[in-house]
């Protein structure tokens, strides 16, 4: 049996464009979903949102244990990141939003910058995956901002 590697625990896609629904085969980067924030976004403000899927695909028999997802580093800018988990739950398909400014249904957005305050994900076996919201709020009046990026960190524990 060996330890996880990070290279073994990936983030995957949803769907078209990355709004809900099934488990992409790319692999993706959450930071890079969002666009720039134009001047009319900072102007009026705007709320934006991604589905992302969390996998392990290590063949560790344990599996991942107690894994936790939280915002590490948020956005440089004005605007802010904040996630929840799929209602879906763990290997369960994320509902698909019809457009980019329209949240998930039953959704609760938080912000938790550290392990302690993360989010579970419970133990995930190989090619177990966990559906995640991403959302980006631009407050009226924010700077237009085009190097924006964050950073989400999951942690979790694996068997020697």
């Amino acid at each position: 049996m060996a330890v996880i590697s990070a290279s073994e625990l990936k983030w995957y896609g949803s769907g078209a464009d990355n709004l809900g629904g099934a488990i992409s085969v790319s692999e993706v980067a959450p930071s890079t979903l969002f666009d720039a924030v134009s001047g009319d976004e900072s102007a009026a403000g705007d709320d934006e949102y991604r589905c992302v899927y969390f996998k392990n695909t290590s063949a560790n028999s344990g599996g991942y244990q107690n894994a936790v997802v939280w915002i590490e580093t948020q956005t440089p800018g004005d605007d802010d990141i904040s996630i929840a988990l799929a209602g879906e739950g763990k290997n369960g398909t994320a509902e698909t939003v019809v457009d980019e400014g329209t949240a998930p249904s039953g959704e609760v957005f938080t912000a938790p910058t550290n392990k302690a305050g993360g989010l579970s994900l419970g133990t995930l076996a190989q090619n177990d995956y966990f559906p995640v919201w991403i959302k980006r709020h631009v407050p009226a009046g924010a700077t237009a901002y085009s190097g924006d990026s964050f950073v989400l960190k999951v942690e979790g524990d694996s068997t020697a």
